[in-house]
């Protein structure tokens, strides 16, 4: 990886003193917690909550055993539809399921054929986390989020900033729910001159860190799903 010579010793420093920060500190990141504010239309976006579980999607693999009725254990895998097909039961949809909600709903269907069934799931193959870094780096594209990653550490991972790119106005793109998407600014040069690491917030997996070439005008706090062409065209890489 080339990190230009102007960054790489104050992203180097940032990072040492960031692991040393987080061996102090009983939390793991420094989350964005967006607060409730009303849309254009007078309708507040539907949150997510700080830790979400994760949610069951098309192409999941799932491992269900019934320790007393192993003639019912199975290896399912959620269709494009969201749903399952249960062995002696049918179809049932379980997509945007908690794995502990997957679990209600299948003892409930076999509840229909078992008594007081028990059964337990485990998910085998599911969606790795990633994070997208976009705009004036060197490398933009998609990136598995293996472990606790902050923007900087995002930014460097993508090659580091061009020579052209407005690093004091990086975006970080949330999803808060299916159809709005959090928009917050952040001035990594700043950062990187004082090096103040309170403002290096840690990424979620589905983060979008946007670089852009010049300044933007006044953008809204938050912004429909499909906006985010603007940013990432195409958004999938």
């Amino acid at each position: 990886m080339k990190i230009s010579i102007w960054i790489a010793p104050a992203i180097f420093t940032l990072l040492v003193f960031n692991t040393a920060q987080g061996r102090q500190q009983s939390g793991t990141s420094v989350s964005i917690e967006p607060e409730t504010q009303r849309t254009e239309t007078g309708s507040a976006p539907s949150f997510q909550q700080r830790f979400p579980r994760y949610r069951v999607r098309a192409g999941d693999v799932l491992d269900l055993n019934f320790p007393f009725t192993p003639e019912f254990n199975q290896t399912i895998t959620v269709q494009p539809d969201g749903y399952i097909n249960l062995r002696g039961i049918g179809d049932l949809h379980i997509s945007d399921k908690t794995v502990p909600e997957v679990v209600e709903a299948v003892r409930i269907a076999y509840g229909k054929i078992l008594r007081a069934p028990a059964v337990t799931v485990e998910l085998k193959d599911f969606e790795k986390p990633y994070f997208i870094v976009g705009g004036e780096v060197t490398r933009p594209g998609k990136y598995d989020l293996r472990g606790d990653t902050t923007i900087l550490q995002a930014v460097a991972m993508a090659g580091d900033f061009k020579p052209q790119s407005k690093s004091s106005q990086v975006l970080l793109l949330r999803r808060v729910s299916d159809d709005w998407v959090e928009v917050k600014e952040l001035d990594l040069k700043h950062m990187l001159r004082s090096r103040n690491l309170n403002e290096d917030p840690h990424l979620r997996p589905g983060d979008m860190v946007f670089v852009p070439k010049s300044r933007w005008s006044k953008l809204d706090r938050f912004i429909p799903v499909p906006s985010l062409g603007m940013f990432f065209n195409p958004l999938t890489y």
